[in-house]
């Protein structure tokens, strides 16, 4: 799977909201639509270019799996953040970065759309904006996901609050590893063979698994739908001993796709730590 990391950091004396989320990609998706949308009507319903809208593919196309997410820190106080583009996504680069221009630039951030001079873009790791303008980035390649060595003993951090559901229930008091595996390997088949996945294809196998968990309250404010939306779920740490190979290459893919639901606003965030 390729995909591309870009990082945006942003200097301002201005503080964050404790989630950023849902506002990024909000403004995000005002952005886009300005970039690329060339029907005179500006309506999405019934278009004639909906096949090929990278707007209408990331913000409007009911029961389709995103090739994208924002990558959040949680109540850091500053208006930085990541994005990820998988697979298909990577070829639409140049609108996504104009887009995150504008919005950063024009459209602004919060309820007071503020906007940015003192900004930084990175494409994979390398500096492609200084805060005035773009300089050429075709020669930066795409990410692979690459394993390069395998440890048996880590820690999970869940960065972001995790929220899977199991029983058609979400999960508030505990979540298993092989719930997260599970989740990680649904996204990689849908990623991968564009079909569900509802169980492992494997057993996986550990020793031990020591957990420090909480349930973090979230909650976020829908401008479509007029009301405020649970965003909460399980954050902490899981420390895993004697953890075989496939497990330890899901959780090192988890940390590029994310785990669970509303992977796209920044949830399900992890970090994985060998010991």
């Amino acid at each position: 799977m390729n995909y591309q990391q870009i990082e945006v950091s942003i200097n301002t004396q201005t503080k964050a909201p404790f989630f950023t989320g849902s506002m990024l990609r909000g403004a995000m998706g005002y952005a886009l639509k300005k970039v690329t949308c060339i029907n005179p009507s500006y309506q999405c319903q019934g278009c004639f270019a909906q096949s090929s809208c990278l707007y209408y593919n990331f913000y409007e196309q009911q029961n389709n799996f995103h090739n994208y997410r924002f990558d959040i820190e949680l109540g850091s106080g500053k208006f930085d953040f990541g994005l990820y583009l998988f697979n298909d996504a990577t070829e639409s680069l140049a609108y996504v970065l104009s887009a995150l221009e504008m919005m950063l630039t024009q459209v602004g951030l919060g309820k007071e759309n503020q906007t940015f001079k003192d900004i930084g873009i990175k494409l994979n790791g390398e500096e492609i904006y200084d805060g005035k303008e773009f300089r050429s980035f075709d020669a930066i390649k795409q990410n692979a996901l690459q394993i390069d060595s395998f440890c048996p003993n880590v820690k999970i951090k869940l960065c972001t609050p995790l929220r899977i559901k199991k029983h058609n229930k979400f999960l508030r008091d505990d979540v298993a590893l092989e719930d997260i595996l599970r989740s990680i390997y649904q996204k990689e088949q849908e990623f991968t063979t564009d079909q569900k996945a509802f169980k492992l294809a494997y057993e996986p196998s550990y020793a031990t698994a020591v957990k420090a968990l909480r349930f973090q309250s979230l909650v976020r404010k829908s401008n479509r739908q007029k009301q405020k939306l649970n965003m909460d779920g399980m954050m902490g740490e899981i420390a895993v001993m004697g953890l075989d190979q496939e497990s330890h290459r899901l959780l090192r893919l988890g940390e590029i796709i994310g785990v669970g639901k509303q992977t796209v606003m920044g949830l399900g965030r992890i970090e994985v730590v060998n010991l």
